[in-house]
């Protein structure tokens, strides 16, 4: 049996909390990934530039109410790395 390689970028607990949350979502703001996740705002800040770099989220920055705002939409290279991950662990799964 050959196991497929787990994608080190969603590997992390945080960052697959966020994909997930994007996948039934699609767009979300920091509030609320903070508030669904329960990280730090530091710690989830890191995690979305990490997935941002990666290509798997887009991150736009605006003001709402003279209050700045942080909105995540995931990428179509997003949804596809998400894929991948769930058929990869699938792998482990069928030993």
């Amino acid at each position: 049996m050959e196991f497929k390689d787990l994608d080190p970028i969603l590997h992390s607990q945080l960052r697959l909390a966020v994909i997930s949350l994007l996948i039934s979502v699609h767009e979300a703001d920091f509030t609320f990934l903070k508030e669904n996740t329960n990280a730090t705002a530091g710690n989830l800040s890191v995690q979305i530039n990490k997935l941002k770099e990666a290509g798997y989220i887009d991150v736009k920055k605006q003001f709402s109410h003279n209050y700045p705002q942080t909105i995540c939409r995931i990428t179509p290279k997003g949804i596809e790395a998400f894929d991948n991950y769930v058929k990869a662990l699938q792998t482990y799964l069928k030993v």
